[in-house]
């Protein structure tokens, strides 16, 4: 049963990481990258990393999913976007070096490196049976005084994410009176050229 579950994940997390990259629309882009990172949860879930998967699904495909979705908005970016290569041999070179990566990946990393196999026991974390605590005790500890600062520096950095995005989408748009005096600008050109075409 793990292992179809596995499968099955495995090619939703796949298709997702597709559909991101070749999506047009950026809109359907982040809703892939959703479906891609719940993919992604459940592999920790069925490695025993519970509160990686849930991390994985509250910050990333929750809070930062959201952040881009609410960015693409402001922007005005939500509509199909061309695919002609700005470069004229970029593509070429991406699956070039994608390629390379996945040689790399599969024959000179070794053959472990995505068989499932279950850590060594020296590696794995005694819940509870020691002083530390268990997985969750002891991330909330490293997090809360050995990472404080970077915990918080990395949440005021979101804010301020947050807020140039606004700035920006602010700054994209026209005031409307420029917008209503160049209708009546054009109104009134038209209306001269038909005169002057009138016998």
């Amino acid at each position: 049963m793990t292992a179809v579950i596995f499968f099955i994940f495995a090619a939703l997390a796949l298709v997702g990481a597709l559909g991101v990259v070749l999506a047009r629309n950026p809109v359907h882009s982040a809703l892939l990258l959703v479906v891609t990172l719940v993919s992604v949860a459940v592999f920790f879930v069925q490695q025993q990393a519970h509160l990686l998967a849930a991390v994985q699904v509250i910050v990333y495909a929750g809070a930062i999913v959201v952040l881009f979705l609410f960015v693409i908005m402001l922007l005005g970016v939500d509509r199909e976007e061309s695919l002609d290569d700005p470069l004229p041999h970029q593509r070429s070179a991406a699956i070039a070096l994608g390629a390379i990566v996945l040689a790399e990946l599969i024959f000179l990393a070794g053959h472990n490196w995505a068989t499932g196999a279950t850590a060594p026991d020296q590696f794995a974390l005694k819940g509870g049976s020691t002083a530390l605590g268990n997985n969750v005790e002891r991330v909330a500890r490293v997090l809360f005084t050995d990472f404080l600062w970077p915990f918080e520096i990395t949440a005021g950095l979101l804010v301020i994410a947050v807020v140039g995005s606004v700035v920006l989408a602010r700054r994209s748009g026209q005031p409307v009176e420029l917008v209503e005096e160049e209708v009546d600008s054009v109104d009134d050109v038209d209306t001269l050229e038909g005169e002057a075409a009138a016998p």
